[in-house]
């Protein structure tokens, strides 16, 4: 995509995001929520068919496989994922005025990139943004491939279904089990695409708070030493409304975090020990494989943007050293001491306080992961 400073504008920059989510429902028009038109009735439509229907055949499944600690595993390992993505919807939908509100703030002339020299200094970043939607999209898409066609690589006349499910008929019998092999995949894709795009979104608001602390560096780095004081007060103003945005994004997703995080570290040892289970080059087996890449991807690229947010908040005040500070009269260097004092305090993505978003975060996460799958192989054993 072509970018301009005359007519920039950041949803520009996530537009196959926001074209997904509208898609499935989850992007009303206008700057709040739904109104009573066609568009509430088709998301209420998907949700029952797609999601209520969905989850609801695999709840009732556990009754009958409870008893069978691997089938129950196995059940435990999609049904958490499901409530979670149901969660992420919830969450999202009460915080999506929000969510307009915070990309109508930043496409406000302060939070644009004014100059070619500006939109220069972040097209790396849009254009690194671009590469990892595309990467992450197509490790999700095959995966959902997996799934689809594990079950066909398979023995076709097991007649065995990409999820464990409960239905009002007999699976068994071949056109009953295609009619319940092609619902499954008319609702797991878009559900995962959905869950995917709401990952996408989290990702995107802590990349576009990355992208305004680069402007802001760039800001203070420039400062004119004719009118010092006022543009220093400008981008004082200006970091206060990043941290601003920044606290609002993270009440919006620290809870999404939390449960992510806390059920990928649950799933990735379950599908781990179902990996035991089975051969690793069974169409079973791929598919496990490929889940733990998607999953461990998933965990990564949250902890890496939330990474770099703090990393580039963090060269704040480094960039007002930058600029012809020295000749300024003592008021002016007052307000760049409080200033930089304030911004030696980094700004952080955390789950409900209880951690931030970090590389040390993840692994951390993965170490648990192995535990739980060790744990659960000593318990079958």
């Amino acid at each position: 995509m072509i970018y301009e400073v005359d007519n920039f504008d950041w949803k520009n920059v996530i537009y196959e995001n926001l074209l997904v989510l509208k898609s499935v429902g989850l992007w009303p028009k206008g700057n709040g929520l739904y109104n009573r038109d066609a568009y509430l009735v088709y998301a209420l439509s998907l949700a029952v068919f797609l999601v209520a229907g969905f989850n609801l055949s695999q709840l009732i499944n556990i009754y009958f496989i409870y008893t069978d600690f691997e089938v129950l595993t196995s059940s435990i390992l999609l049904m958490t994922t499901n409530l979670l993505a149901i969660t992420k919807m919830c969450l999202f939908l009460k915080n999506v005025p929000k969510i307009k509100n915070i990309l109508n703030t930043l496409n406000t002339l302060d939070f644009r990139p004014k100059t070619p020299s500006q939109l220069e200094l972040i097209k790396p970043s849009l254009k690194r943004w671009k590469r990892i939607y595309i990467w992450y999209h197509t490790v999700v898409i095959f995966n959902l491939l997996m799934w689809s066609v594990a079950p066909i690589l398979g023995d076709l006349e097991e007649h065995r279904l990409p999820f464990a499910a409960w239905f009002p008929f007999d699976t068994q019998v071949l056109p009953n089990y295609a009619a319940a092999y092609v619902y499954q995949m008319v609702c797991m894709w878009p559900m995962s695409v959905c869950n995917m795009n709401l990952d996408c979104i989290v990702m995107a608001l802590m990349m576009l708070l990355c992208v305004q602390c680069d402007l802001l560096c760039y800001s203070l780095a420039s400062l004119n030493s004719l009118s010092f004081d006022k543009e220093l007060v400008e981008c004082i103003k200006r970091h206060k409304v990043i941290v601003s945005l920044a606290k609002t994004s993270n009440d919006f997703f620290n809870w999404i975090i939390l449960g992510q995080f806390a059920t990928s570290t649950s799933v990735t040892a379950l599908i781990m020990f179902q990996l035991t289970l089975v051969s690793p080059v069974s169409g079973e087996g791929l598919s496990h494989m490929f889940y733990i890449h998607g999953i461990t991807t998933q965990i990564f690229l949250y902890c890496w943007f939330g990474n770099e947010l703090e990393i580039k908040s963090s060269r704040i005040p480094y960039a007002v050293y930058e600029s012809n500070w020295i000749y300024q009269s003592p008021k002016v260097k007052r307000n760049i001491i409080f200033f930089c004092i304030r911004c030696q305090r980094p700004i952080k993505i955390t789950a409900i306080k209880l951690f931030s978003l970090s590389l040390q975060t993840f692994i951390a996460i993965m170490r648990s992961a192995y535990s739980y799958f060790a744990l659960l192989s000593n318990v079958n054993a």
